[in-house]
């Protein structure tokens, strides 16, 4: 079986940077035991990196959300330094320029996962989105989400992006 972890932008300005939040912390060390037990079954572990331009504000996003985040080449940009120890030149990193990425979800089909899990942050952004990406792309994979290796600055959304994930057939490990 064919399994891919999906590490989705666990990077400093979703956890102690500009758009930071208390949760984003406590979800790290699940996230980096996630991440060894993948690699010590040799399975693939890929990550994703929100990045944006200086020119961020002037973009749709930048006008919904008008706050300069994981700007190319900053200190936010990077991934949280006790998760970045783990990747190595096996590891496949996508800067993706919105909330989901369509480089992911080319490579998840190629791939050809049987099971997909995915692990970061925001849950009710970019998790969910880049979750209906892999559902897209490997439409016969078990799509996995961890609930307990996700977080939102917002608890009413990040329910609400549970329930829609589980509307999808998308199955939640861990929803207490």
């Amino acid at each position: 079986m064919k399994k891919c972890l999906l590490v989705i932008d666990y990077q400093r300005d979703f956890v102690d940077g500009a758009l930071g939040f208390d949760k984003a912390l406590t979800i790290e060390p699940r996230i980096y035991d996630k991440i060894k037990a993948y690699k010590e079954r040799h399975d693939d572990v890929i990550f994703t990196q929100d990045t944006h331009d200086d020119d961020y504000l002037d973009t749709e996003e930048g006008s919904h959300l008008p706050v300069q985040h994981c700007i190319k080449g900053t200190e936010g940009h990077e991934i949280m330094p006790r998760i970045a120890e783990l990747i190595d030149e096996h590891d496949t990193m996508i800067e993706k320029h919105t909330f989901a990425s369509l480089d992911l979800g080319i490579l998840l089909k190629e791939a050809a996962y049987d099971e997909i899990e995915l692990v970061g942050l925001v849950s009710n952004i970019c998790v969910i989105s880049n979750a209906i990406i892999a559902k897209a792309a490997c439409p016969h994979a078990r799509i996995i989400i961890d609930t307990a290796a996700i977080a939102s600055f917002d608890e009413s959304l990040h329910e609400k992006a549970l329930d829609v994930m589980e509307g999808l057939h998308i199955h939640l490990k861990n929803r207490g």
